[in-house]
């Protein structure tokens, strides 16, 4: 994944898991939206199958990158 998806894909994590929280979800049910939207912007701006777009995102560990 390039720097410019890398980036994406991060600030959709980030801004979904806000919302989420600022909504009144638990952090859970906001980590789970959050890699949702993570793995559906990843698969959208590259064509990876839904699956692996969410196993790549999961993998990357999105919430110790933003915390770094």
């Amino acid at each position: 994944m390039d720097a410019a998806v890398l980036e994406m894909v991060l600030t959709a994590f980030e801004e979904t898991r806000a919302d989420a929280l600022g909504h009144g979800h638990d952090a859970t049910q906001a980590l789970k939206e959050a890699l949702t939207a993570a793995a559906m912007c990843l698969s959208a701006m590259t064509g990876v199958e839904d699956s692996a777009a969410r196993a790549e995102i999961e993998a990357l560990n999105p919430m110790k990158l933003l915390a770094a």
